[in-house]
């Protein structure tokens, strides 16, 4: 069996693991993460545009593969990039380039807060994806994050977190001062010490664990 829980420390092992060890492409297991995303959105049901709300980290990079997925399954989408674009590295960039090729709906936000543009970008979405911060995030949410946080827990949409809800930390569960409240949140390779505390729970809504395709033989080493 592979492991039920695992901490942040031992999550970003087990990615450079499969990465360094098999031999396994980092964008790949990116692309795994966000479409197993769009197949619990597809299942929980869509009937109308999906927002998504994207940082610049991997989070953010899951966040782009998600829109493009929800694009591809012939779902409204739209893509609000909370920082500016230049930021962006590695494979986040990598599939925020896509996306762009691709003539999506981005909205480029930039690093100030801009109650009247997030709040028109939000006006008509079904679900609110929250992709700005992972795992590896601890503290309160830097500005401009917090603000945008406490506009996105007030919309009515229905929200999903990828990997966890900003603002929560993952291995102990404890929320900062503003914390993105979920009612689904999607978590990959296996869930975290933190969201077995009550105190975490309404914040992730119901949890959904992904695997991203790493094999089991490297989770059961962990």
């Amino acid at each position: 069996m592979h492991p039920d829980v695992l901490t942040r420390e031992q999550v970003r092992e087990v990615d450079r693991r499969a990465v360094e060890e098999l031999g396994m492409s980092s964008l790949v297991l990116m692309e795994n993460a966000g479409r197993g995303c769009v197949d619990v959105l597809q299942r929980l049901g869509i009937s109308g545009r999906v927002v998504v709300c994207c940082g610049k980290g991997n989070n953010g990079g899951d966040g782009f593969v998600i829109a493009r997925h929800l694009e591809l399954r012939g779902f409204a989408t739209r893509v609000v990039l909370c920082c500016n674009a230049d930021g962006l590295s590695g494979d986040a960039l990598a599939n925020y380039r896509i996306l762009v090729k691709s003539d999506a709906d981005i909205v480029q936000y930039g690093d100030e807060f801009n109650e009247p543009l997030l709040n028109e970008t939000l006006d008509d979405a079904d679900w609110i994806v929250d992709a700005l911060l992972g795992t590896g995030a601890k503290g309160a949410p830097r500005a401009p994050y917090g603000e945008i946080i406490s506009v996105l827990n007030e919309r009515p949409a229905k929200k999903l977190a990828v990997d966890v809800p900003s603002g929560l930390d993952c291995d102990t569960g404890r929320p900062a001062s503003v914390a993105f409240r979920a009612d689904h949140t999607c978590t990959f390779v296996a869930s975290k010490p933190g969201f077995l505390i009550d105190e975490a729970k309404p914040f992730l809504g119901q949890l959904h664990v992904l695997d991203i395709g790493v094999p089991t033989k490297l989770l059961r080493s962990m």
